[in-house]
């Protein structure tokens, strides 16, 4: 090795190596769309969808119903929280029954499935007998327990229907029978036809309309023929026009799709109108809680079938969007619940009640925009009433218990540890001692007895 020229060794220059790659920068929209889609496609995502979904609506519609009624109870001579306190009482109970539901075995709902529809069918035929039922708005669809509660069978009729439909057309799909169109159609359709001819003779239309949605969306899930399914809904859109034009308040109803005056066409629009006037009147923010100007006696219904529209005035856009939304995730996991179930029950029972709520909804969503006739049906889980919030918390209950069923749902259920502490074996627990903190050093097993395997 040659020196230099001071008789020091040569300094040797280090090699220098060649720049690691720098990470591409990843969009930040697409990392949060990554996040949310493994989010999405978590095995427990529909349970929570149908547990907070359905919890959010509840509470949302009871601080509704509670701003709304205030002027009805006090036209009434009634206090300000009269109608807020029975649907808070309805609140609870029905909360007891989606419990129950939620935790009962799939063999126990459809062992109930024909006692229900036995009942719904006494009752619904027990509303016609003089001094036994009552009429409501023209509708005689009411039975009264005494003081002022009241009942509607026809709202038990729609959770009767999903559960004996999803039942036998489960029997009949096990012995293969659903590819012959007489095993499909009979007995549903002429059962189906039976409660809606029970519906009728009260003439509450809304109600025969969403069983009539709940028909075909289980004729859809056994897989009709084309034909068939089109055949079907001719002839209901027959019998529904037959409805329609004997009858002179629906065909005013009708009349009503798009007024923007309290008199269109001839007819009576003034709850249709008013519903419009409080939705652009809300802004995007609404004009706070509790300062509706509608509902003082300008919107009929304000806390029934119009709640909608109070909501859109007092909470605006931002809050009528986030209950559409709501009822979007709703129905989301109702169809992945049918869509990723093996059990044929399950799926029909679960599409029956997806098709219900999401019916439900959007019929009197539409009403109030003006965009479909009103029917006179609730909103579900928000609007006032203690007949249908009953059934539909029942109802939700199931989807929660379905969700449950899910093998992938229940592994990732078993896999969950107490917040709090471990389970340990048996239950013990043992005697409090000084705290140690936990440490990532792993501890030599303890020496057994010679005894021990």
């Amino acid at each position: 090795m040659s020196s230099s020229r001071t008789g020091r060794p040569p300094v040797q220059r280090a090699v220098r190596r060649p720049a690691a790659p720098r990470p591409s920068r990843e969009n930040p929209l697409l990392r949060l769309y990554t996040r949310a889609h493994k989010a999405w496609d978590r095995p427990l995502t529909a349970y929570y969808l149908i547990l907070g979904g359905s919890l959010l609506i509840t509470v949302l519609g009871l601080v509704m119903v509670y701003s709304a009624s205030q002027i009805t109870a006090l036209q009434m001579s009634l206090p300000g929280s009269f109608f807020f306190r029975k649907q808070f009482l309805a609140a609870v109970i029905g909360t007891v029954l989606l419990l129950i539901a939620s935790r009962m075995p799939v063999k126990l709902h459809r062992a109930l499935a024909y006692p229900i529809l036995a009942g719904a069918v006494f009752l619904m035929a027990l509303v016609q007998v003089p001094g036994i039922g009552m009429s409501v708005n023209g509708n005689q669809n009411w039975i009264s327990l005494g003081g002022s509660f009241q009942i509607q069978p026809s709202e038990f009729g729609k959770l009767a229907l999903v559960l004996w439909a999803a039942d036998l057309l489960a029997r009949k799909q096990d012995k293969k029978l659903l590819t012959q169109w007489k095993h499909m159609l009979v007995p549903l359709v002429p059962v189906t036809f039976l409660l809606l001819g029970l519906i009728m003779l009260g003439g509450d239309m809304g109600t025969a309309i969403i069983l009539t949605a709940i028909l075909f969306g289980l004729l859809w899930l056994a897989g009709a023929p084309t034909r068939l399914f089109v055949g079907v809904l001719s002839v209901a859109g027959l019998i529904g026009v037959i409805l329609i034009k004997t009858s002179p308040n629906r065909m005013a109803r009708l009349a009503c799709i798009g007024a923007t005056e309290p008199r269109a066409g001839g007819a009576d629009c003034w709850q249709a109108v008013h519903g419009i006037y409080a939705l652009a009147s809300g802004g995007i923010f609404g004009s706070g809680l509790g300062a509706s100007v509608e509902k003082w006696g300008q919107l009929p219904e304000a806390h029934t079938d119009f709640i909608f529209a109070v909501t859109g005035e007092e909470l605006g856009l931002a809050g009528t969007l986030s209950v559409l939304a709501l009822f979007a995730a709703l129905g989301y996991a109702g169809i992945r619940v049918a869509g990723r179930t093996e059990d044929p029950f399950v799926r029909y029972a679960a599409g029956g009640v997806t098709t219900w709520i999401t019916a439900q909804a959007v019929i009197n969503i539409g009403a109030v925009l003006g965009l479909l006739p009103i029917a006179g049906v609730p909103l579900p889980l928000f609007s006032y009433g203690g007949s249908a919030l009953l059934p539909t918390m029942f109802a939700i209950g199931l989807l929660i218990a379905f969700a449950r069923d899910d093998p992938a749902a229940r592994a990732a259920l078993s896999m969950r540890q107490p917040r709090f502490g471990r389970k340990r074996a048996g239950g013990a627990v043992p005697a409090r001692g000084p705290r140690r903190w936990n440490t990532m050093r792993r501890r030599a097993p303890s020496a057994r007895s010679s005894g021990e395997r």
